[in-house]
């Protein structure tokens, strides 16, 4: 065959599966968030899609409840944290709100032990709250508008219809992929739950979403709860005693996956030192971006909790700098039509030229 001719060829299938995968550094010593830390608990912490505002939870004096939802801004990625504010009614409530999730256009989702005609939980009075922590809630979405006024927020549904169970639900986030958008959250409300445990609920086509499914290569019969995906759909963070930990330590695992249609890796514990302690680590969440990993700590079942935050470099993978050719079997079999039809093609030249002599 002429070799003219496969030199194009390959080149064609091989651009068709070219890998663009993207790369981080290690991740930073975490460095308190002083802007917001009080000597009240703070916890749940998350940036919004633009990076220009964190939410977090907090039980400091000027809210509405238990637990409120507050947020503070900045001017810009590299600029200083504002002074906090609380978020009002209908969002906070007299009782428990937290686990924020900032989305695009003024959407916000969020967990509240709050009791609506439509709430999960068989009773008119919620459990009472574990030590340390808050009681159990639904996932509620809010929004807020152009003049900052927010509406009534909807329970997003029980169990079997929609991803609200009995049990507690924690840490919304939403992703939106080539197979359709995805709300990930743990509970431990669920036939299927061994403690708390992460699941996915797909959104369907009317916007409302659908009963969870628990991601196995994510859940153990361990604490594994409050995970949080980043806006690509590629890495995924949250916390888990499953090393051993007492229920109360909880450290931050990551897992990974090579694009939105492949099962997660096995989540690894952070290998940091300085951000997995002998505290406890909860509701990890990353920057739009993948460069700024926000957490909660406690260091102990007295301590309040205060927000910290690690940041890593985005790094040029080796093959985006040289892409490396993956071919699947349908692309092996187009490579064999090609160079089938390039073999026939160069014996048709060398046919002409045959036939000129």
């Amino acid at each position: 065959m002429n070799t003219r001719l496969l030199v194009p060829l390959l080149g064609l299938v091989a651009g068709c599966g070219t890998a663009t995968a993207q790369g981080y550094g290690p991740w930073s010593s975490p460095q308190s968030v002083t802007a917001i830390n009080s000597p009240a608990a703070e916890g749940c912490p998350i940036e919004a899609p633009d990076g220009l505002a964190l939410y977090f939870a907090s039980n400091r004096a000027g809210g509405l409840g238990k637990q409120d939802i507050w947020r503070v801004h900045r001017p810009s990625v590299q600029g200083g944290w504002e002074a906090a504010e609380n978020l009002p009614a209908p969002v906070n409530s007299g009782e428990f709100d937290y686990c924020p999730t900032p989305l695009t256009g003024g959407d916000l989702l969020f967990v509240s032990s709050v009791q609506t005609a439509d709430d999960c939980y068989p009773g008119d009075i919620p459990p009472p709250p574990p030590t340390g922590g808050p009681s159990a809630g639904d996932i509620f979405l809010g929004h807020e508008d152009a003049t900052h006024a927010w509406s009534t927020p909807v329970d997003l549904g029980c169990y079997p219809q929609g991803p609200n169970t009995a049990g507690a639900e924690f840490s919304p986030s939403l992703v939106t992929t080539a197979e359709g958008t995805f709300l990930f959250f743990s509970s431990n409300g669920y036939p299927d739950s061994q403690g708390q445990d992460i699941y996915t609920s797909q959104r369907r086509a009317d916007g409302t979403f659908g009963p969870g499914v628990r991601v196995a290569e994510l859940s153990t019969g361990s604490d594994d709860r409050m995970p949080n995906v980043r806006a690509d759909g590629l890495e995924i963070v949250f916390s888990s005693n499953r090393a051993g930990e007492t229920p109360f330590d909880q450290d931050i695992y990551v897992a990974t996956r090579p694009n939105t249609q492949s099962p997660w890796s096995v989540p690894q514990r952070i290998d940091s030192p300085a951000i997995n302690t002998s505290a406890s680590e909860t509701r990890a969440s990353l920057s739009a971006d993948g460069t700024r990993l926000y957490f909660g700590r406690k260091l102990d079942i007295n301590d309040p909790g205060d927000v910290f935050v690690a940041t890593r470099e985005r790094v040029a993978a080796p093959a985006e700098a040289h892409p490396t050719p993956m071919l699947t079997a349908p692309m092996l079999a187009l490579l064999a039509v090609l160079l089938g039809g390039g073999a026939w093609l160069a014996r048709g030249v060398d046919l002409r030229r045959h036939l000129r002599r």
